[in-house]
């Protein structure tokens, strides 16, 4: 797996090898040059983005996912972009970035409640799956009084 350094000033092709999806910074769009940490925070968004995107898709059309892969991918892109934010700290504010946080901010949250709505459906099923093997390994001797106590309540 490709370790990111944390100095800012990394060439930009070993920066993006990690997601070669991505077009170089000029054809992007991306400033280049002189705001290469705004240039990569965004590509760090982007990268996030990508992430939560296919994994909420994935989870709404009910697809068999690596949850502990997606967790590693999400992290491992969260702190792509923490180092990044900590690299532009000081500088003044840029409209565009806070617009990508934004946005990321409410994919994040709709990633969140897709996410509890799959934990609280395996958390059912598991509940489900439990109480029938302990039916199908009781022998019937507790239940009948168990079950008459609870009428006589």
């Amino acid at each position: 797996m490709l370790q990111r350094p944390a100095d800012p000033a990394q060439n930009y092709s070993t920066a993006t090898q990690a997601s070669p999806s991505l077009p170089p910074a000029s054809m992007a769009g991306l400033p280049v040059g002189g705001s290469a940490p705004i240039s990569m925070l965004e590509i760090a968004i982007q990268r996030l983005e990508e992430i939560v995107d296919q994994e909420t898709k994935a989870l709404k059309q009910r697809e068999t996912i690596d949850l502990k892969g997606f967790n590693d991918r999400k992290s491992q892109a969260l702190l792509e972009l923490t180092r990044w934010m900590r690299n532009i700290s000081g500088v003044e504010a840029n409209p565009q970035i806070a617009a990508r946080i934004g946005a990321l901010k409410e994919k994040l949250l709709v990633n969140q409640a897709v996410l509890k709505l799959h934990l609280e459906a395996v958390r059912e099923i598991s509940a489900s799956m439990a109480d029938a093997i302990r039916q199908s390994e009781s022998d019937g001797t507790y239940t009948q009084a168990i079950s008459s106590a609870y009428r006589q309540l």
